[in-house]
């Protein structure tokens, strides 16, 4: 018997191309063409259309797609969009059928790796093959982190792969060594604190304090005391000086977490401190004159508060004098690989185990994971996989994934069943028969894939198929003997 942990490996020796083409001579042709070549061993799925292709893609995990330029019901451009918003570590290469040079200048700007002309060889296919799984090894294997990071700032690296980081990166290394106010914006748990961090370490300042107060979690009672300090007997319970977030800054970098949370009678007086550097304790008349550089965050649009008078106009501009907006992981899946890949070997350094990586069906998991938690969300879900593993690759099965939304829609349209339809054990063996039934249908009657696909062994699956009566043939249609 194979252990799962050896299917996956074994798995990870394939090449798993999907064809979309609506002519079935192509398709036989690409079939001949690959049943003939040695290396690598590939496993081909077909698809007639880009609906039909989407549904595979939702079902299983592929490294190549080649797709026809022409397709029934739309184009490969757009089955090539869908395939880079949803997981662009696939690679995607399109037939077409006049050797056009404008077709291949889209092709290449939609962000295809390559494209062929009809009708292929076997030569020209077979070389296409090679290329793109030598790519898929290397990916797979090494998962080159690209990173920028201070040498003395290690354990606050910055991983990112995407072009939007790139751009980030480039405005940080043109403004880091100025003075000038950042304004960082994104949803929680995108690194907001991490860009800070970075801009501080590659400033002037970076052997001065760098200092963090989150607005958010400060009562307003008491937020004031805390940014800018105060002098003893100020107020009840003030039985000494202290010194403000501002001042503990002073020299270095104070970086101002949850900005849009701050109340307008904080907002003038933290106003008063950019524009003339002097900061006053509660309960004392004198200035403090300070040199800080203030970095501010919020998930918060700062523009529609100025709006709405929530938000002092004039101290929004004194704080967006150099703006970061970082988008949310599901809008630069490119990163997700080397976060990936980040978090196992900080797991590693942690534990004392030696994960190597992240299989390929686990990742397409995580790719179609819309990740709300951007991530701090995908970091949770790589420590607890790494936990989970029993084997030096985590699996699909180590990762607690939510239904991709096709999928979830789909079950949605299904009819509820009710407490009226019957008892409770008859209801939960419908519904657990039509949840094998349905994995069954997806996979072509493949039990191992089946199993796989809801998360249990073949065993189990076997075992409740035989308690609630499922046979192979409800799913697929075919009288044949149950596949394997």
């Amino acid at each position: 018997m194979i252990d799962n942990a050896d299917t996956d490996d074994m798995n990870n020796a394939l090449l798993k191309v999907l064809v979309v083409d609506d002519d079935p001579t192509q398709l036989e042709r690409l079939k001949i063409f690959v049943e003939y070549i040695e290396y690598p061993q590939v496993e081909l799925s077909t698809a007639e259309n880009v609906e039909e292709a989407k549904r595979e893609l939702a079902a299983h995990a592929f490294d190549l797609v080649l797709s026809d330029y022409r397709l029934p019901d739309s184009t490969g451009l757009e089955l090539l969009e869908y395939i880079k918003q949803t997981n662009p570590t696939i690679h995607v290469v399109i037939m077409t059928a006049f050797e056009n040079a404008k077709d291949a200048v889209v092709i290449l700007q939609k962000g295809g790796d390559d494209y062929l002309v009809k009708p292929t060889d076997k030569k020209e296919i077979e070389h296409l093959l090679v290329r793109t799984f030598e790519q898929c090894s290397v990916e797979h294997e090494n998962q080159v982190v690209d990173e920028t990071i201070e040498e003395n700032f290690e354990d606050l690296p910055l991983v990112y792969k995407s072009p939007q980081m790139r751009e980030t990166l480039n405005v940080i290394s043109r403004t880091a060594d100025s003075n000038a106010t950042v304004l960082v914006t994104g949803e929680s748990g995108t690194g907001k604190e991490v860009i800070a961090h970075l801009i501080h370490s590659l400033s002037s300042r970076r052997e001065n304090p760098f200092v963090t107060v989150n607005i958010a979690a400060l009562p307003e009672s008491l937020m004031e005391s805390e940014l800018f300090g105060h002098i003893k007997g100020a107020f009840t319970g003030a039985d000494q000086d202290r010194e403000g977030r501002f001042e503990q800054a002073d020299g270095g970098t104070l970086f101002i977490d949850e900005v849009g949370d701050i109340p307008p009678s904080i907002q003038v007086k933290l106003l008063r401190i950019i524009q003339f550097g002097q900061v006053q304790r509660i309960g004392e008349n004198k200035d403090r004159h300070l040199d800080v550089r203030i970095i501010a965050a919020t998930n918060r649009d700062l523009n529609q508060m100025v709006q709405d008078n929530e938000f002092r106009s004039d101290l929004f501009w004194r704080l967006n004098v150099v703006p970061l907006h970082l988008p949310p992981l599901r809008e630069r899946k490119t990163d997700i690989q080397a976060l990936i890949q980040h978090f196992i070997e900080r797991f590693n350094e942690k534990s004392g185990r030696r994960i190597t990586g992240i299989s390929r069906e686990a990742l397409d998991g995580l790719m179609q994971q819309s990740f709300p938690g951007n991530i701090r969300e995908l970091e949770n879900l790589i420590e607890r996989a790494a936990l989970m593993t029993r084997s030096s690759l985590i699996a699909l099965r180590d990762l607690p994934l939510q239904a991709n939304e096709s999928h979830a829609n789909e079950l949605e349209a299904q009819e509820s069943p009710t407490l009226a339809s019957g008892n409770y054990e008859q209801q939960m063996r419908e519904f657990e028969y039509n949840v094998l039934k349905q994995a069954l249908e997806e996979s072509g009657g493949n039990q191992s894939e089946a199993a796989r696909k809801i998360g249990i062994s073949e065993r189990r699956l076997r075992s409740r198929m035989e308690i609630v009566g499922l046979r192979t043939s409800d799913a697929t249609g075919n009288t044949d003997s149950d596949s394997t």
